[in-house]
Protein backbone atom coordinates (compact mmCIF):
# COMPACT_ATOMS: atom_id res chain seq x y z
CA UNK A 1 0.00 0.00 0.00
CA UNK A 2 0.84 3.29 -0.72
CA UNK A 3 2.49 5.21 2.39
CA UNK A 4 3.32 8.94 3.13
CA UNK A 5 5.03 10.08 6.18
CA UNK A 6 3.47 12.95 8.30
CA UNK A 7 5.79 15.43 7.97
CA UNK A 8 6.21 14.76 3.87
CA UNK A 9 2.37 15.92 4.54
CA UNK A 10 3.14 18.73 6.13
CA UNK A 11 6.11 19.95 4.70
CA UNK A 12 4.30 19.63 1.24
CA UNK A 13 1.25 21.59 2.44
CA UNK A 14 3.57 24.70 3.87
CA UNK A 15 5.59 25.07 0.83
CA UNK A 16 2.41 24.84 -1.79
CA UNK A 17 0.93 27.71 0.87
CA UNK A 18 4.78 30.11 1.13
CA UNK A 19 4.54 29.20 -2.47
CA UNK A 20 0.80 31.08 -2.84
CA UNK A 21 1.80 33.73 -0.84
CA UNK A 22 4.88 34.73 -2.38
CA UNK A 23 3.81 34.23 -6.25
CA UNK A 24 0.25 36.65 -4.62
CA UNK A 25 1.67 40.05 -5.58
CA UNK A 26 2.16 39.04 -8.84
CA UNK A 27 -1.15 39.26 -10.03
CA UNK A 28 -2.91 41.57 -7.30
CA UNK A 29 -3.67 44.92 -8.64
CA UNK A 30 -1.96 47.71 -7.77
CA UNK A 31 -3.94 49.01 -4.47
CA UNK A 32 -3.60 45.68 -3.06
CA UNK A 33 -0.02 45.65 -3.87
CA UNK A 34 0.90 48.70 -1.70
CA UNK A 35 -1.17 47.40 1.22
CA UNK A 36 1.65 44.10 1.04
CA UNK A 37 4.12 44.14 3.63
CA UNK A 38 7.53 45.24 2.47
CA UNK A 39 9.08 41.64 2.32
CA UNK A 40 6.10 40.73 -0.63
CA UNK A 41 6.29 43.98 -1.98
CA UNK A 42 7.94 41.93 -5.29
CA UNK A 43 7.01 40.97 -8.44
CA UNK A 44 8.11 38.85 -11.43
CA UNK A 45 10.21 40.96 -13.57
CA UNK A 46 8.74 41.71 -17.16
CA UNK A 47 11.58 41.35 -20.31
CA UNK A 48 11.58 44.45 -22.51
CA UNK A 49 9.30 42.60 -25.14
CA UNK A 50 6.61 42.24 -22.15
CA UNK A 51 7.29 45.77 -20.44
CA UNK A 52 7.99 47.84 -23.53
CA UNK A 53 11.16 49.89 -22.92
CA UNK A 54 14.48 50.25 -24.76
CA UNK A 55 17.14 48.72 -26.88
CA UNK A 56 20.15 49.87 -27.45
CA UNK A 57 23.49 48.18 -28.96
CA UNK A 58 26.96 49.68 -28.13
CA UNK A 59 30.49 49.77 -30.16
CA UNK A 60 33.30 49.43 -28.38
CA UNK A 61 35.77 52.19 -30.22
CA UNK A 62 39.12 49.77 -29.60
CA UNK A 63 41.05 51.00 -32.52
CA UNK A 64 41.62 55.06 -30.66
CA UNK A 65 42.26 52.60 -27.02
CA UNK A 66 44.93 50.94 -29.08
CA UNK A 67 46.42 53.75 -30.34
CA UNK A 68 46.66 55.90 -26.60
CA UNK A 69 48.29 52.50 -26.14
CA UNK A 70 51.07 52.75 -28.29
CA UNK A 71 51.36 56.31 -27.75
CA UNK A 72 51.96 55.89 -24.21
CA UNK A 73 54.63 53.08 -25.59
CA UNK A 74 56.35 55.65 -27.32
CA UNK A 75 56.47 57.89 -24.43
CA UNK A 76 57.97 55.99 -22.24
CA UNK A 77 60.17 54.54 -25.01
CA UNK A 78 61.45 58.74 -25.71
CA UNK A 79 62.01 58.86 -21.72
CA UNK A 80 64.27 55.72 -21.46
CA UNK A 81 65.95 56.50 -24.60
CA UNK A 82 66.92 59.96 -23.12
CA UNK A 83 68.03 58.46 -20.38
CA UNK A 84 70.28 55.73 -21.95
CA UNK A 85 71.93 58.59 -24.20
CA UNK A 86 70.70 56.75 -27.16
CA UNK A 87 70.16 59.46 -30.51
CA UNK A 88 67.39 58.92 -32.35
CA UNK A 89 65.70 61.07 -35.61
CA UNK A 90 62.31 60.25 -35.54
CA UNK A 91 59.79 57.96 -33.44
CA UNK A 92 56.17 57.45 -33.92
CA UNK A 93 53.28 55.13 -34.45
CA UNK A 94 52.78 54.40 -38.30
CA UNK A 95 49.05 53.15 -39.56
CA UNK A 96 49.01 51.42 -42.92
CA UNK A 97 46.29 49.29 -44.22
CA UNK A 98 47.51 46.26 -42.35
CA UNK A 99 47.40 47.98 -39.02
CA UNK A 100 49.76 50.21 -36.99
CA UNK A 101 53.02 49.86 -35.66
CA UNK A 102 55.78 51.95 -33.82
CA UNK A 103 58.33 53.14 -35.93
CA UNK A 104 62.07 54.38 -34.20
CA UNK A 105 64.82 55.59 -36.73
CA UNK A 106 68.01 55.72 -34.79
CA UNK A 107 71.51 57.55 -35.42
CA UNK A 108 73.19 54.98 -34.98
CA UNK A 109 73.08 51.11 -35.97
CA UNK A 110 74.56 49.33 -33.17
CA UNK A 111 71.81 51.06 -30.85
CA UNK A 112 69.19 48.22 -31.52
CA UNK A 113 69.98 45.56 -29.37
CA UNK A 114 69.99 48.29 -26.95
CA UNK A 115 66.47 49.53 -27.90
CA UNK A 116 65.09 46.16 -28.76
CA UNK A 117 65.74 45.15 -24.87
CA UNK A 118 64.22 48.63 -23.94
CA UNK A 119 61.51 47.92 -26.03
CA UNK A 120 60.45 44.45 -24.54
CA UNK A 121 60.80 46.03 -21.00
CA UNK A 122 58.01 48.37 -21.58
CA UNK A 123 55.86 45.92 -23.59
CA UNK A 124 56.30 42.29 -23.90
CA UNK A 125 54.34 41.44 -26.54
CA UNK A 126 55.99 43.65 -29.13
CA UNK A 127 57.21 42.43 -32.04
CA UNK A 128 60.65 44.27 -32.91
CA UNK A 129 62.19 43.73 -36.36
CA UNK A 130 65.10 45.96 -38.00
CA UNK A 131 65.69 47.25 -41.93
CA UNK A 132 69.23 49.22 -41.41
CA UNK A 133 68.74 51.98 -38.36
CA UNK A 134 65.28 51.66 -38.50
CA UNK A 135 63.42 49.38 -36.11
CA UNK A 136 59.41 48.67 -36.41
CA UNK A 137 57.76 47.66 -33.52
CA UNK A 138 53.92 45.71 -34.08
CA UNK A 139 51.81 44.57 -31.48
CA UNK A 140 51.06 40.16 -31.41
CA UNK A 141 47.80 39.57 -32.51
CA UNK A 142 47.26 37.67 -29.33
CA UNK A 143 47.91 41.13 -27.60
CA UNK A 144 45.19 42.76 -29.42
CA UNK A 145 42.24 40.06 -29.00
CA UNK A 146 43.05 39.96 -25.51
CA UNK A 147 43.29 43.51 -25.40
CA UNK A 148 39.98 43.54 -26.50
CA UNK A 149 38.15 41.26 -24.99
CA UNK A 150 39.45 43.17 -21.78
CA UNK A 151 37.89 46.14 -23.14
CA UNK A 152 34.41 45.03 -23.68
CA UNK A 153 34.29 42.86 -20.40
CA UNK A 154 35.69 46.06 -18.19
CA UNK A 155 32.96 47.99 -20.61
CA UNK A 156 29.95 45.65 -19.66
CA UNK A 157 30.87 46.33 -15.78
CA UNK A 158 31.01 49.90 -15.84
CA UNK A 159 27.88 50.14 -17.99
CA UNK A 160 26.01 48.20 -15.54
CA UNK A 161 27.46 49.96 -12.64
CA UNK A 162 26.42 53.54 -14.69
CA UNK A 163 23.03 52.01 -15.18
CA UNK A 164 22.61 50.44 -11.30
CA UNK A 165 23.64 54.17 -9.98
CA UNK A 166 21.11 56.04 -12.40
CA UNK A 167 18.57 53.65 -10.87
CA UNK A 168 17.12 51.93 -13.61
CA UNK A 169 16.07 48.10 -13.19
CA UNK A 170 16.30 44.57 -14.20
CA UNK A 171 18.46 45.69 -16.81
CA UNK A 172 19.76 42.89 -19.57
CA UNK A 173 23.28 43.88 -21.11
CA UNK A 174 24.74 41.41 -22.95
CA UNK A 175 28.42 41.10 -25.39
CA UNK A 176 27.74 40.39 -29.17
CA UNK A 177 30.79 39.39 -31.30
CA UNK A 178 34.05 41.14 -30.22
CA UNK A 179 33.26 45.01 -30.11
CA UNK A 180 29.72 45.04 -29.56
CA UNK A 181 27.90 45.09 -26.44
CA UNK A 182 23.75 44.77 -26.02
CA UNK A 183 21.81 46.94 -23.45
CA UNK A 184 18.31 46.47 -23.01
CA UNK A 185 16.16 48.41 -20.44
CA UNK A 186 12.83 47.62 -19.97
CA UNK A 187 10.09 50.14 -18.49
CA UNK A 188 12.57 53.58 -19.71
CA UNK A 189 10.50 54.58 -22.72
CA UNK A 190 13.08 57.50 -23.15
CA UNK A 191 16.36 56.02 -23.25
CA UNK A 192 18.05 59.40 -24.06
CA UNK A 193 19.34 60.27 -20.98
CA UNK A 194 20.46 56.43 -20.16
CA UNK A 195 22.21 56.78 -24.11
CA UNK A 196 24.12 60.14 -23.04
CA UNK A 197 25.31 58.64 -19.56
CA UNK A 198 26.55 55.12 -21.72
CA UNK A 199 28.06 57.36 -24.43
CA UNK A 200 30.65 58.96 -22.39
CA UNK A 201 34.15 57.58 -21.12
CA UNK A 202 34.75 59.76 -18.31
CA UNK A 203 38.02 59.65 -18.01
CA UNK A 204 39.50 61.75 -15.85
CA UNK A 205 43.60 62.17 -15.83
CA UNK A 206 45.47 64.42 -14.18
CA UNK A 207 48.89 66.12 -16.27
CA UNK A 208 51.21 68.70 -15.46
CA UNK A 209 51.42 71.87 -17.55
CA UNK A 210 54.33 72.66 -19.90
CA UNK A 211 55.58 76.13 -18.02
CA UNK A 212 57.73 76.60 -21.30
CA UNK A 213 54.44 77.27 -23.56
CA UNK A 214 51.58 79.76 -23.00
CA UNK A 215 48.12 79.28 -22.98
CA UNK A 216 46.42 80.47 -25.74
CA UNK A 217 43.00 82.40 -24.80
CA UNK A 218 40.62 82.70 -28.03
CA UNK A 219 36.21 83.04 -28.80
CA UNK A 220 34.49 79.98 -28.31
CA UNK A 221 33.82 78.08 -31.94
CA UNK A 222 37.55 79.68 -33.02
CA UNK A 223 40.18 77.38 -33.22
CA UNK A 224 43.32 78.93 -33.26
CA UNK A 225 46.89 77.93 -34.58
CA UNK A 226 48.76 75.82 -31.65
CA UNK A 227 52.44 75.74 -31.46
CA UNK A 228 53.97 71.90 -31.54
CA UNK A 229 56.16 70.37 -29.03
CA UNK A 230 57.02 66.62 -28.45
CA UNK A 231 55.29 65.23 -25.36
CA UNK A 232 53.10 68.35 -25.27
CA UNK A 233 49.45 68.74 -26.30
CA UNK A 234 46.96 71.82 -26.19
CA UNK A 235 43.64 71.27 -24.81
CA UNK A 236 40.85 73.27 -24.20
CA UNK A 237 39.37 74.55 -21.12
CA UNK A 238 36.36 76.28 -21.14
CA UNK A 239 35.96 79.96 -19.36
CA UNK A 240 32.19 81.04 -19.97
CA UNK A 241 31.57 84.43 -21.60
CA UNK A 242 32.02 82.39 -25.01
CA UNK A 243 35.55 82.35 -24.05
CA UNK A 244 37.69 79.41 -24.38
CA UNK A 245 41.73 78.46 -23.48
CA UNK A 246 43.99 76.19 -24.82
CA UNK A 247 46.42 74.91 -22.27
CA UNK A 248 49.78 73.15 -23.19
CA UNK A 249 49.82 70.09 -20.84
CA UNK A 250 51.99 67.01 -21.04
CA UNK A 251 50.82 64.25 -22.76
CA UNK A 252 52.26 62.10 -19.86
CA UNK A 253 49.54 60.70 -17.45
CA UNK A 254 50.86 61.35 -13.98
CA UNK A 255 47.09 59.90 -12.00
CA UNK A 256 44.46 58.65 -13.26
CA UNK A 257 40.91 58.31 -12.34
CA UNK A 258 40.69 54.70 -11.56
CA UNK A 259 42.23 55.55 -8.09
CA UNK A 260 39.55 57.34 -7.07
CA UNK A 261 36.87 55.57 -4.51
CA UNK A 262 34.12 58.15 -4.36
CA UNK A 263 33.07 61.22 -5.84
CA UNK A 264 29.84 63.70 -4.70
CA UNK A 265 28.83 66.84 -5.93
CA UNK A 266 29.23 69.95 -3.20
CA UNK A 267 29.54 73.35 -3.28
CA UNK A 268 32.88 75.49 -3.23
CA UNK A 269 32.94 77.10 0.10
CA UNK A 270 35.23 80.16 -1.63
CA UNK A 271 32.88 80.75 -4.50
CA UNK A 272 29.40 78.80 -3.66
CA UNK A 273 29.42 77.66 -7.40
CA UNK A 274 28.77 73.62 -7.57
CA UNK A 275 31.83 71.26 -7.49
CA UNK A 276 32.78 67.63 -7.48
CA UNK A 277 34.49 66.50 -4.00
CA UNK A 278 36.46 63.28 -4.73
CA UNK A 279 38.30 60.64 -3.02
CA UNK A 280 41.57 58.76 -3.63
CA UNK A 281 42.03 55.34 -2.62
CA UNK A 282 43.93 54.69 0.90
CA UNK A 283 47.02 53.05 -1.11
CA UNK A 284 48.08 54.13 -4.60
CA UNK A 285 45.76 57.00 -4.80
CA UNK A 286 46.57 58.71 -1.92
CA UNK A 287 50.37 58.27 -2.65
CA UNK A 288 50.14 59.33 -6.04
CA UNK A 289 48.17 62.64 -5.58
CA UNK A 290 51.05 63.38 -2.90
CA UNK A 291 53.59 63.29 -5.16
CA UNK A 292 52.23 64.83 -7.79
CA UNK A 293 51.31 68.01 -5.24
CA UNK A 294 54.81 67.69 -4.34
CA UNK A 295 56.63 67.51 -7.27
CA UNK A 296 54.10 70.60 -9.01
CA UNK A 297 53.53 72.62 -4.95
CA UNK A 298 53.14 76.18 -6.54
CA UNK A 299 52.97 75.03 -10.09
CA UNK A 300 50.14 74.29 -12.73
CA UNK A 301 48.61 71.17 -13.51
CA UNK A 302 45.65 70.06 -14.98
CA UNK A 303 42.41 68.09 -14.63
CA UNK A 304 41.07 65.87 -17.71
CA UNK A 305 38.13 65.02 -18.43
CA UNK A 306 37.79 63.07 -21.88
CA UNK A 307 39.81 65.64 -23.81
CA UNK A 308 38.65 69.13 -22.31
CA UNK A 309 40.60 70.55 -19.16
CA UNK A 310 37.69 70.74 -16.27
CA UNK A 311 40.40 72.80 -14.68
CA UNK A 312 44.09 74.01 -14.18
CA UNK A 313 44.89 75.52 -10.94
CA UNK A 314 48.03 75.37 -9.06
CA UNK A 315 48.86 73.35 -6.41
CA UNK A 316 48.52 75.16 -3.11
CA UNK A 317 49.71 72.75 -0.56
CA UNK A 318 50.72 69.31 -0.44
CA UNK A 319 48.14 66.19 -0.52
CA UNK A 320 48.26 64.05 2.16
CA UNK A 321 44.97 63.00 3.22
CA UNK A 322 43.72 61.58 -0.58
CA UNK A 323 40.97 64.22 -1.08
CA UNK A 324 40.94 66.75 -3.84
CA UNK A 325 38.27 69.05 -4.82
CA UNK A 326 37.06 69.65 -8.59
CA UNK A 327 36.05 73.01 -9.72
CA UNK A 328 34.69 74.58 -12.82
CA UNK A 329 31.71 75.99 -14.66
CA UNK A 330 29.40 73.46 -13.41
CA UNK A 331 25.40 73.77 -13.09
CA UNK A 332 24.12 71.80 -10.32
CA UNK A 333 23.24 69.22 -13.02
CA UNK A 334 26.66 68.59 -14.42
CA UNK A 335 27.93 68.60 -11.18
CA UNK A 336 26.27 66.15 -10.13
CA UNK A 337 26.33 63.83 -13.38
CA UNK A 338 30.09 63.91 -13.18
CA UNK A 339 30.17 62.62 -9.67
CA UNK A 340 27.68 59.91 -10.70
CA UNK A 341 30.17 59.35 -13.88
CA UNK A 342 33.49 59.16 -11.67
CA UNK A 343 31.83 56.94 -9.03
CA UNK A 344 30.36 54.51 -11.66
CA UNK A 345 34.31 54.08 -13.00
CA UNK A 346 35.40 54.91 -16.36
CA UNK A 347 34.58 53.24 -19.55
CA UNK A 348 38.05 51.97 -20.82
CA UNK A 349 36.64 52.96 -24.58
CA UNK A 350 34.57 55.22 -26.15
CA UNK A 351 30.74 53.34 -26.90
CA UNK A 352 29.35 54.80 -30.49
CA UNK A 353 25.24 53.89 -30.52
CA UNK A 354 24.98 51.76 -33.77
CA UNK A 355 21.39 50.50 -33.19
CA UNK A 356 18.68 51.87 -31.25
CA UNK A 357 15.11 50.57 -30.80
CA UNK A 358 12.39 50.91 -28.89
CA UNK A 359 9.54 48.90 -27.76
CA UNK A 360 5.82 50.78 -26.81
CA UNK A 361 4.32 49.36 -23.58
CA UNK A 362 0.91 48.71 -25.78
CA UNK A 363 3.12 46.03 -27.63
CA UNK A 364 4.39 45.09 -24.42
CA UNK A 365 0.58 44.44 -23.13
CA UNK A 366 -0.27 42.45 -25.92
CA UNK A 367 2.59 40.23 -25.69
CA UNK A 368 1.14 39.61 -22.20
CA UNK A 369 -2.15 39.09 -23.33
CA UNK A 370 -1.17 36.41 -25.74
CA UNK A 371 1.20 34.70 -23.54
CA UNK A 372 -1.69 34.54 -20.94
CA UNK A 373 -4.21 33.33 -23.38
CA UNK A 374 -1.83 30.50 -24.62
CA UNK A 375 -0.48 29.31 -21.08
CA UNK A 376 -4.67 29.45 -19.93
CA UNK A 377 -5.64 27.56 -23.13
CA UNK A 378 -2.26 24.84 -22.28
CA UNK A 379 -3.48 24.50 -19.35
CA UNK A 380 -7.44 23.61 -19.74
CA UNK A 381 -6.08 21.62 -22.50
CA UNK A 382 -3.61 18.82 -20.43
CA UNK A 383 -6.32 19.67 -17.46
CA UNK A 384 -9.04 18.08 -19.85
CA UNK A 385 -6.90 15.03 -21.26
CA UNK A 386 -5.96 14.10 -17.82
CA UNK A 387 -9.07 14.04 -16.71
CA UNK A 388 -11.35 12.28 -19.14
CA UNK A 389 -8.11 10.19 -19.19
CA UNK A 390 -7.57 8.63 -15.52
CA UNK A 391 -10.75 10.37 -14.10
CA UNK A 392 -10.08 11.29 -10.19
CA UNK A 393 -6.64 10.66 -10.27
CA UNK A 394 -6.19 12.70 -13.26
CA UNK A 395 -8.26 15.73 -11.15
CA UNK A 396 -5.32 14.85 -8.32
CA UNK A 397 -2.65 15.78 -11.09
CA UNK A 398 -4.44 18.71 -12.10
CA UNK A 399 -4.47 20.16 -8.51
CA UNK A 400 -0.72 19.81 -8.55
CA UNK A 401 -0.35 21.42 -11.79
CA UNK A 402 -2.05 24.66 -9.85
CA UNK A 403 0.43 24.29 -7.37
CA UNK A 404 3.15 23.81 -9.85
CA UNK A 405 2.38 27.01 -11.64
CA UNK A 406 1.92 28.85 -8.68
CA UNK A 407 5.53 27.43 -7.11
CA UNK A 408 7.13 28.56 -10.36
CA UNK A 409 5.37 32.14 -10.00
CA UNK A 410 6.82 32.25 -6.40
CA UNK A 411 10.42 30.89 -7.40
CA UNK A 412 10.24 33.54 -10.28
CA UNK A 413 9.66 36.40 -7.93
CA UNK A 414 11.77 35.23 -5.32
CA UNK A 415 15.24 35.21 -7.50
CA UNK A 416 14.66 38.30 -9.04
CA UNK A 417 14.09 36.95 -12.60
CA UNK A 418 13.15 38.52 -15.71
CA UNK A 419 10.20 36.90 -17.39
CA UNK A 420 10.47 37.12 -21.19
CA UNK A 421 8.29 35.71 -24.05
CA UNK A 422 10.44 32.62 -24.56
CA UNK A 423 10.03 32.50 -20.88
CA UNK A 424 5.97 32.42 -21.30
CA UNK A 425 6.79 29.43 -23.61
CA UNK A 426 9.06 27.31 -20.51
CA UNK A 427 5.75 27.71 -18.69
CA UNK A 428 3.57 26.50 -21.48
CA UNK A 429 6.05 23.66 -22.10
CA UNK A 430 6.30 23.33 -18.16
CA UNK A 431 2.53 22.31 -18.09
CA UNK A 432 2.41 19.57 -20.45
CA UNK A 433 6.43 18.43 -18.60
CA UNK A 434 4.28 18.32 -15.53
CA UNK A 435 1.57 16.11 -15.95
CA UNK A 436 4.34 13.70 -18.00
CA UNK A 437 5.76 12.40 -14.71
CA UNK A 438 2.22 11.74 -13.69
CA UNK A 439 0.94 9.75 -16.95
CA UNK A 440 3.90 7.37 -16.49
CA UNK A 441 3.04 6.35 -13.41
CA UNK A 442 -0.53 6.52 -14.31
CA UNK A 443 0.20 4.05 -16.59
CA UNK A 444 2.77 1.59 -14.91
CA UNK A 445 -0.07 1.27 -12.51
CA UNK A 446 -2.58 0.24 -14.88
CA UNK A 447 -0.27 -2.53 -16.48
CA UNK A 448 0.48 -4.03 -12.57
CA UNK A 449 -3.41 -3.97 -12.27
CA UNK A 450 -4.19 -5.91 -15.83
CA UNK A 451 -1.73 -8.28 -14.31
CA UNK A 452 -3.88 -9.54 -11.33
CA UNK A 453 -1.97 -6.88 -9.00
CA UNK A 454 -4.03 -5.56 -6.18
CA UNK A 455 -5.08 -1.79 -6.49
CA UNK A 456 -3.67 -0.41 -3.55
CA UNK A 457 -0.56 -2.35 -4.12
CA UNK A 458 -0.13 -1.54 -7.83
CA UNK A 459 -0.07 2.26 -7.17
CA UNK A 460 2.84 2.00 -4.75
CA UNK A 461 4.67 -0.32 -7.03
CA UNK A 462 3.75 1.93 -10.25
CA UNK A 463 5.13 4.74 -7.79
CA UNK A 464 8.14 2.63 -6.79
CA UNK A 465 8.99 1.43 -10.76
CA UNK A 466 8.68 4.85 -12.36
CA UNK A 467 10.73 6.68 -10.77
CA UNK A 468 13.77 5.98 -12.32
CA UNK A 469 12.33 6.78 -15.62
CA UNK A 470 10.68 9.86 -15.03
CA UNK A 471 13.93 10.99 -13.13
CA UNK A 472 16.40 9.96 -15.79
CA UNK A 473 13.91 12.12 -18.62
CA UNK A 474 13.87 15.07 -16.24
CA UNK A 475 17.64 15.02 -15.36
CA UNK A 476 17.86 15.33 -19.38
CA UNK A 477 15.68 18.18 -19.51
CA UNK A 478 17.78 19.84 -16.54
CA UNK A 479 21.36 19.52 -18.29
CA UNK A 480 19.85 21.16 -21.65
CA UNK A 481 18.32 24.14 -19.89
CA UNK A 482 21.61 24.83 -17.46
CA UNK A 483 23.45 24.91 -21.21
CA UNK A 484 21.02 27.06 -23.18
CA UNK A 485 21.50 29.20 -19.53
CA UNK A 486 25.25 28.68 -20.50
CA UNK A 487 25.61 29.49 -23.66
CA UNK A 488 22.59 31.45 -24.57
CA UNK A 489 21.55 35.01 -24.31
CA UNK A 490 19.22 37.39 -22.92
CA UNK A 491 15.17 35.56 -23.84
CA UNK A 492 17.11 32.14 -24.36
CA UNK A 493 18.48 32.53 -20.40
CA UNK A 494 14.92 33.53 -19.74
CA UNK A 495 13.62 30.15 -21.60
CA UNK A 496 15.57 28.15 -19.52
CA UNK A 497 15.12 29.52 -16.05
CA UNK A 498 11.71 28.62 -16.62
CA UNK A 499 12.60 25.53 -18.06
CA UNK A 500 14.34 24.30 -15.20
CA UNK A 501 12.58 25.65 -12.39
CA UNK A 502 9.62 23.65 -13.75
CA UNK A 503 11.43 20.40 -14.29
CA UNK A 504 12.46 20.71 -10.54
CA UNK A 505 9.16 21.58 -9.35
CA UNK A 506 7.54 18.81 -11.31
CA UNK A 507 9.52 16.74 -9.72
CA UNK A 508 8.44 17.67 -6.28
CA UNK A 509 4.73 17.72 -7.28
CA UNK A 510 4.45 14.45 -8.33
CA UNK A 511 6.46 12.59 -5.78
CA UNK A 512 5.53 15.05 -3.00
CA UNK A 513 2.24 16.37 -3.64
CA UNK A 514 0.42 14.09 -6.16
CA UNK A 515 1.75 10.92 -4.12
CA UNK A 516 0.42 12.91 -0.65
CA UNK A 517 -2.87 13.38 -2.04
CA UNK A 518 -3.09 9.71 -3.52
CA UNK A 519 -2.02 8.04 -0.33
CA UNK A 520 -4.43 9.97 1.72
CA UNK A 521 -7.57 9.44 -0.72
CA UNK A 522 -6.86 5.48 -0.54
CA UNK A 523 -6.33 5.64 3.60
CA UNK A 524 -9.90 7.15 3.39
CA UNK A 525 -11.60 5.12 1.03
CA UNK A 526 -9.76 1.83 1.75
CA UNK A 527 -12.86 -0.44 0.93
CA UNK A 528 -13.55 1.17 -2.54
CA UNK A 529 -12.81 -0.44 -6.00
CA UNK A 530 -10.11 2.09 -7.62
CA UNK A 531 -10.82 2.67 -11.34
CA UNK A 532 -7.97 4.64 -12.94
Amino acid sequence: MLVVSRFRVVSTVIICLLGLIFALPSVVDQKTFDRLPSFLQHTVNLGLELRGGSHIQLEADIKSVEKEHQESIIDEARKQLRKNNIKYNRISVQVTDKGSSILIALNDVNDIPKVTKILSKIEPELEVTSNGPRITAVLSQTFFDNFAKRIVDESIEVIRHRIDESGTKEPTILKQGTNRITVQLPGVDNPAEIKKLLGKTAILTFHGVDEEMQSIQVKDGIRPHLPTKPGVMYLPEEKGNGMKVYVPIKKQISLTGKSLVDAQMGIDQQTGMPCVHIKFDSIDGTRKIAELSTKYLHKQFAMVLDGKVLSAPVFQAVLTGGSAQITGHFSMEEATELALLLRAGSLPAPLNVVEERSVGPSLGADSIADGKNATIFAFILVSLFMILSYGLFGFFSVISLSCNITLLFACLTLLGATLTLPGIAGIALTIGMAVDSNVLIYERIREEIRAGIKASVAIAKGYKMAMMTILDSNLTTLVGSIVLYEFGSGPIKGFAVTLALGTVISLFTTFSLTKSIIALWMRRNRHKEIVI
